[in-house]
């Protein structure tokens, strides 16, 4: 596929590759420690030849902050989002399979979640458990997962009464077979759409989560937590605001490109 039929999904691999690559060699892009290396000395320092991106209140170089804080959002998202895809497909998987009350039980399940925002059951679960790294993947792990299970649900629904599921039956397959031997690998295009976006949606969330005080605690170069520290110095030194919102942006843009474009090449009615 050439770039001008598919610019969207180019764009996004190069932007999600660039934040990848980032994370992955952090201790050699970043000039500092994001943490040890803080100077009172060299506090609200502006964007500068020293301070590319500038300093924040402890004297701590924010392009550094920036660059582990890359290595906090990806793990987040790509964490949370393998239990909510195992999660999602197998729940997704067992009630368009079986169908009856076990399809009535988990679509109940289903629909009672996606009632309730996902940022807010996320706050309840971390006002319970308390705030870090670890409840985080706790409360984001369990709570986007609806999504994949609809979207799995639906294409199990298609596939359990196509003609080489109704073969491997009369070849006496077992449900278990027949599920992930089956039906499973035909489902894998759209669930990695919605596990791309699943991604982008949980960095979002713990972000502000971060935001709010509830996510990771600081010391720790989390994005959420550096707009956190620099909304009482948004006049003053707005950089410290700027540069994790604008890594923010790039990343979620990033991934959302990606799904976009991973979605349009696996659309058999927009290929040739």
């Amino acid at each position: 596929m050439k770039f001008k039929q598919n610019p969207q999904l180019y764009l996004g691999v190069f932007i999600t590759a660039a934040v990848i690559l980032t994370a992955i060699f952090a201790p050699l892009l970043a000039p500092y420690d994001p943490i040890d290396d803080a100077n009172l000395l060299n506090s609200l320092e502006q964007p500068g030849d020293q301070f590319i991106f500038g300093t924040d209140r402890q004297g701590r170089d924010i392009f550094s902050r920036i660059i582990y804080g890359a290595r906090i959002s990806l793990t987040i998202g790509l964490v949370t989002q393998i239990i909510n895809t195992f999660v999602g497909v197998l729940m997704g998987l067992i009630a368009g399979y079986f169908g009856g009350k076990i399809d009535d039980l988990i679509m109940n399940i289903t629909n009672l979640m996606l009632s309730i925002p996902s940022l807010i059951l996320a706050l309840a679960i971390m006002a319970v458990l308390g705030p870090g790294l670890i409840n985080i993947f706790i409360a984001l792990g369990f709570t986007l997962w609806t999504y994949t299970c609809r979207v799995t649900r639906a294409q199990t629904l298609a596939i359990k009464e196509k003609e080489f599921i109704s073969a491997a039956r009369a070849l006496g397959a077992s449900n278990k077979r027949i599920i992930f031997k089956h039906i499973l690998p035909n489902i894998i295009g759209p669930v990695l759409v919605i596990a791309t976006f699943g991604v982008a949606s949980a960095i979002l969330i713990e972000s502000s989560l971060s935001f709010l005080g509830i996510g990771a605690q600081p010391p720790t170069p989390s994005w959420g937590t550096m707009l956190s520290n620099g909304k009482d110095y948004i006049w003053t030194a707005p950089w410290i605001m700027i540069y994790p919102g604008i890594a923010i942006v790039l990343t979620i843009l990033g991934l959302n490109l990606m799904g976009d474009g991973i979605r349009d090449y696996l659309d058999p009615h927009k290929k040739g």
